[in-house]
This record gives C-alpha cells, sequence and structure tokens, in this order.
C-alpha cells in the first residue's frame, strides 16, 4: 500500500506523495492526472485540495529532498511557501533533523523546525527567495513601465495602486481598504488576469492587504491555477516585502511581522542585504489525514479504495486560530 497525507498552512491545503517510498514512481503525466483527481472537491479525497505536493531525491548532496507543486488544475507553480512547510515537517520527521535544505523548482532554500505557535500546531519557518521587480521574471507587458512598485495602473483599476514581485511565483499586490477588501474587485481582477489578458499573460496571484497596525497585515489572495485559497504563503510574504517598501512606518525589515489570512496566521520576517530581499515564512504544518492506496490505483488515479485516518491534529489548529481571532478580532 502507499501512503499519502492530507496536510496544510494555513488551512492551504494539499496531497503529499513521497514518490521515493513507492516501489515504481508515478511519470510526470501521472502524477498531474493525479493531482487534478484526488484535488477535486467533488469527486477526490476528503473534499478535494489546492494541490499535490510531491517529495522526491536529488541530486545535490546539500538538501534532503526535493519538491514539486502541481496545482489543482494540473499546472505547475514554482513555489509554495505554505506547502514547503509541510515538506519540511515531513522531511525533518523522516530523516531526525530540523535545519535542512529543501530543492524547489528554482532554488534550494533553507528550513527550521520553530517553537510552537501552540500546543499540538508543529511550526516550521522557510526561506522565501529568490525575489526579483523585474518585468521579465513576473512577466507582465503592456503597462508601459519595466517594474511595478506603488504604482497606479489604470490598465487594471482606476484607483488602487499595485506592486508586482517575483518570489519567485508572480505577485501583484495592492493595499486597500475594508470597502474594497469586501467587494468583488479582487476576484474580478484575479479573474482578468488569469483568463486572456494582454498583461500578465502567464497568470497571476493577485493580493489584496489591509494594514491592521505596526507589523500587522491581512492578506487574501486571488491564487493563479487556483483562485481564492484560505492562504497563499508565497503571497503573504511577498506582500510582507511590499508592506516594508511601501509602508515603512509601519513596517520594518528584520521584524517579525503578522500576517492574518482567511485560514488563520502566520509571521514573516524581511531581510535586507544591501537591496537584496529574502523572507522568512513561519507558520504551521499540519497533517489531518493519512490516506492509505495501493500503488496500483495511484497510478491510475483510481481513489475508490483509499482507506483514511484522522490524525487530530485539525482540533488543535483550529483552537489556536480562535485563540488568535479572539485575541486580535480579525
Amino acid at each position: 500500500m502507499a501512503q499519502l497525507q492530507k496536510v496544510h498552512g494555513s488551512m492551504n491545503q494539499f496531497f503529499l506523495l513521497d514518490q521515493t517510498e513507492l516501489d515504481s514512481k508515478l511519470t510526470q503525466e501521472q502524477l498531474v492526472n493525479l493531482a487534478t483527481h484526488i484535488t477535486d472537491q467533488n469527486k477526490g479525497l476528503l473534499d478535494g485540495a489546492d494541490g499535490l505536493l510531491v517529495v522526491d531525491d536529488t541530486d545535490d548532496d546539500a538538501t534532503l529532498g526535493s519538491m514539486q507543486v502541481i496545482n489543482a488544475d494540473g499546472s505547475i507553480a514554482s513555489m509554495c511557501g505554505n506547502g514547503l512547510r509541510t515538506v519540511s515537517r515531513y522531511l525533518s520527521e523522516k530523516f531526525g533533523q530540523d535545519e535542512f535544505s529543501v530543492q524547489t523548482q528554482d532554488a534550494p532554500l533553507q528550513v527550521k523546525r520553530e517553537e510552537s505557535f501552540a500546543d499540538g500546531v508543529p511550526t516550521f519557518s522557510v526561506e522565501i527567495s529568490p525575489v526579483s521587480f523585474a518585468r521579465e521574471t513576473l512577466p507582465f507587458d503592456n503597462l508601459n513601465t519595466d517594474t511595478i512598485v506603488d504604482q497606479q495602473l489604470p490598465e487594471l483599476d482606476d484607483d488602487l495602486t499595485f506592486t508586482a514581485i517575483s518570489v519567485p511565483n508572480p505577485h501583484l499586490i495592492s493595499f486597500v481598504d475594508d470597502a474594497v477588501l469586501d467587494s468583488d474587485t479582487l476576484e474580478n481582477l484575479g479573474t482578468k488576469l488569469n483568463g486572456d489578458n494582454p498583461y500578465f499573460y502567464d497568470g497571476v496571484n493577485v493580493s489584496f492587504a489591509k494594514i491592521i497596525g505596526k507589523n500587522k497585515l491581512f492578506v487574501r489572495t486571488f491564487e493563479r491555477g487556483v483562485g481564492f485559497t484560505n492562504a497563499c504563503g508565497t503571497g503573504m510574504s511577498a506582500t510582507s516585502l511590499a508592506f516594508c517598501l511601501n509602508h515603512p512606518g509601519a513596517a520594518s525589515f528584520e521584524e517579525e511581522i503578522t500576517v492574518y489570512n482567511p485560514g488563520g496566521m502566520v509571521k514573516t520576517r524581511v531581510h535586507d542585504t544591501n537591496g537584496e530581499y529574502h523572507i522568512d515564512l513561519i507558520g504551521n504544518a499540519t497533517v489531518t489525514n493519512t490516506v492509505e492506496i495501493p500503488e496500483a490505483d495511484l497510478h491510475a488515479s483510481v481513489l475508490d479504495n483509499a482507506e483514511i485516518a484522522e490524525t487530530g491534529e485539525q482540533a488543535s489548529y483550529e483552537k489556536f486560530v480562535s485563540a488568535v481571532r479572539a485575541a486580535e478580532e480579525v
């Protein structure tokens, strides 16, 4: 029997598969088929998920393993901060190490176990990098600029200002008030820029952020390849950098920033080394369920014979989130 985990970071939910534990690894086509089937909200397992995290070997002796992120629509994400935390926990427990590197699509990234946010809420910190503002790394076109930092873009909206950052996932960020956050502006803009459009022609993650206080944000993201998610780790990281750059009176480099999201809360720390940036993303790595399934069924994306068990960790996470929301009234 093959084993998977249902995991989440800030309720950004995934299934996690370790290819190295299989008798025969799935092909890339089989992995994409599995991702689209198992994450389906109606026909998948456990009400679906936002994507599939694939753990595999790495050629780099300095890393413990590699991570591939396959979105629910079958597209490949460059990175996923929430997912990387859960992969970090998996590899930490598998190899008995608390600080190491994981190979992602674009770079090996440092990760480490942190002090738990609360009882029963395992917490990990992951490096978010490389960071770029360059047009070709996002990419975008037809906006009459090569970088977008706290700029109005009338092609996208008459009133909002935007910042565009790749980390390396592409993100478009705007700081908004409650009225805009509660409107359908984010959904409309996210849908527009992830369909056929002349601006972000490969799509882009769109985040709206509300400043709550000193080093405190609320962020909601329309994610490329997924739509609305409870949280987007790279989105919260990119937004934290934009927070430090665009609102220096409210946010500080090298200090912890608390970022609330519809799925809970994370902390970030933005580092500035002579204009070179990277971000620490700190948050939960929760395993809600274990799944056993015949390996042949896994290759064929047949889910009927899956055996599912709960871990009990979700209750601890929900208790933590309730306490956070009650304390901050968010």
